[in-house]
Order: structure tokens, then C-alpha cells, then sequence
């Protein structure tokens, strides 16, 4: 890969439906102190609000910020569009809700240099506003609600499967192809994958910091979550090698607590003595689920503790039953 000297950077980011917060973004970004020179490549999908005239606005004050349009709207799609329109050699990538850290791109930078990576990424942030949104944080930032992936729990810095959002060395997206615009969802695991295949250098480093505003109801989330599950069981088709206990765990414990309830219910309409003992498992989960929001909730904020137990119990569950019915024709290569 290539180690020279960096010339400049480019900021890829797809924006759709974001007119409200387009010109904060942008300026956020050209505000960021950095030693090279930088450009914001934004890729417009077909938006029902005023975007694609704000974004022409951003373009025609300033040289710095460069419009492709993204017909199908779609985020891999709208990547691979900027990243060619792109003329720098480093592509931070970064969605339209993203608070990046002051110094989060020179920050990068230094780490692509110090470390030889090829993509180097940090912490997916995530920070709420109401009680709810603090509930559905604090889980995404925890071992109980997502797993031990170093880029939603934290960590030491160091090499990585993947990290959030990324920062990378343009020959390394060249070398693989860029983004695979068959995978709707779950394109920015896959990328990596692919990098990490052809001999790339994923780097974490915990003080590339993003913040990240997670769903604001259940409803949301619940669809946020069957979407993550549906998609995940089509990366481990695709790559069964990838396959691991972490992700098995939500359609799992799916699986144990739909059998648990109907032996439950069947064994107590026959009048079998023994049918409390199908409560073991279902009793067994709910506890862990209460121990766990005990121990994970946001203590700054007290009255998300009501919502914890639920906001755990539906990423859980969403997460199995999206990886338990993602169809075989899920991706449309």
C-alpha cells in the first residue's frame, strides 16, 4: 500500500432528506484543523426536502465542497460516487448525523502515518438526548447490548476487525473495488473484510471519536435492529468463515425462548406436573436482562433506567428474528 507523504484529504459523505442539518455538517468538517488541504465530496440522492439546493449553495460558496448527484439513493452507491469524484489520496468517511471530534481528521491522519494502516477508525459515540435515546446509548456502548466490538465498548488501540465510519488510504479501496453496492446494509463490515483479505491494516484507536444519535423510539429502533440481523446473516452467507458465537447469540437465544414458551404452554394445557420448569429459561434471560440494565443504565440520568430493560429486550430480539428471516434473495448482485 501506499506510505508516502499525504497531499490532501477528501470528506465523502452521502446525504438524502438532510436539509436540516446539511450546512452545520459541512461546516463542522471545513472547520477541522488539519495540515492539508481538504474538500467535502457530497453524494445527493433523490431528496423530498430542499437538500440538493442547499448542497449547491455550499458548492457555489466555497471550492472546497464538490456535489455529485447519487441517483438511487442508495449509501453504498452514494460512496463509491463521491470517492471517484474524490481527488485526495486520504477518504475520511462521514454520515450527514455525525458530530465529529475537533481534531478527529488530523488525529487520523497522524494515526495512518505512526501505524502504516490502511483504514484507521474509532469510537461510534453514541449519546442521547431524551431518556429514551440515553437508554438505547448507553446499550450500544456495552458488552450486554452489542457485543465486545472495540469501536461501540472501547478500548486500547490497536489492529481491528473493523472500526466505525473509517478513514482511508485511497489505494486500498482501489485495490478491493471500493464498496459493494449489493449490500444495502452492512457494506462497511464487508468492505473491511475484503481489505483485511487482500493483506489492509485496520487500526482502532479510541480517540477518533464520533458521535453517534441512536433512535428515538421503539419503533425505530426495532426496525434499525431486524435490519442489522437480516443483513448480518447475509455477510455470514456470503463469508461463512466469518461466522462466530457473538453473532449466533440473538437468533439463539430467539430460538430457546420461542421453544421454552411453547413447550410451556403445551405441556401445561396436557397437565403435565413438570411444566414450570420450561420457566427456567425464559426467567433465566429476563433476569439477565434486569441485572444487566442495572449495571449498564446512564447514571446521570436515573429515569432511563425504566427504559433499559426494554430498549436491551428489543435490540435482542429485532437483531435474532432480522438474522433468523433474512431471505436468500436478500442482496441483488
Amino acid at each position: 500500500m501506499n506510505t508516502g507523504p499525504l497531499t490532501g484529504v477528501s470528506v465523502v459523505m452521502p446525504v438524502l432528506n438532510e436539509a436540516k442539518y446539511l450546512n452545520q455538517a459541512v461546516s463542522e468538517i471545513l472547520n477541522q484543523q488539519v495540515s492539508v488541504p481538504i474538500e467535502v465530496v457530497l453524494a445527493v440522492g433523490p431528496s423530498t426536502d430542499e437538500t440538493a439546493l442547499i448542497a449547491a449553495e455550499l458548492a457555489a460558496a466555497d471550492p472546497r465542497v464538490v456535489v455529485v448527484a447519487n441517483p438511487s439513493g442508495k449509501t453504498p452507491a452514494a460512496l463509491n460516487l463521491a470517492i471517484a469524484k474524490a481527488k485526495f489520496e486520504v477518504i475520511v468517511r462521514v454520515d450527514g448525523h455525525a458530530i465529529l471530534t475537533e481534531n478527529y481528521i488530523q488525529t487520523a491522519i497522524t494515526v495512518l502515518q505512526e501505524t502504516n494502516a490502511d483504514v484507521v477508525g474509532g469510537v461510534m459515540a453514541a449519546a442521547g438526548v431524551s431518556r429514551f435515546e440515553v437508554a438505547v446509548a448507553a446499550a450500544m456502548r456495552s458488552v450486554l447490548g452489542v457485543g465486545p466490538a472495540s469501536f461501540h465498548t472501547g478500548g486500547g488501540a490497536g489492529p481491528a476487525l473493523t472500526v466505525y465510519l473509517g478513514v482511508f488510504r485511497r489505494t486500498a479501496l482501489e485495490q478491493v473495488g471500493g464498496y459493494d453496492e449489493s449490500f444495502i446494509r452492512a457494506q462497511d463490515w464487508e468492505l473491511n473484510y475484503r481489505i483485511r483479505q487482500s493483506g489492509g491494516l485496520i487500526w482502532f484507536d479510541p480517540r477518533l471519536e464520533v458521535t453517534y444519535r441512536p433512535r428515538s423510539t421503539i419503533k425505530a429502533l426495532s426496525k434499525q435492529y431486524f435490519n442489522y440481523g437480516k443483513w448480518r446473516r447475509e455477510v455470514a452467507r456470503t463469508y461463512p468463515e466469518t461466522k462466530s458465537l457473538r453473532y449466533l447469540a440473538p437468533p439463539l437465544t430467539l430460538l430457546a425462548l420461542l421453544s421454552s414458551a411453547g413447550l410451556l404452554i403445551t405441556s401445561y394445557v396436557l397437565g403435565a406436573g413438570f411444566y414450570l420448569i420450561f420457566l427456567v429459561p425464559i426467567a433465566g434471560y429476563l433476569s439477565l436482562i434486569l441485572t444487566g440494565s442495572v449495571l449498564i443504565f446512564n447514571k446521570k440520568h436515573l429515569s432511563s433506567l425504566l427504559w433499559q430493560p426494554l430498549v436491551l429486550l428489543t435490540m435482542h430480539m429485532c437483531w435474532g428474528a432480522g438474522f433468523l428471516t433474512s431471505p436468500k434473495n436478500l442482496r441483488v448482485r
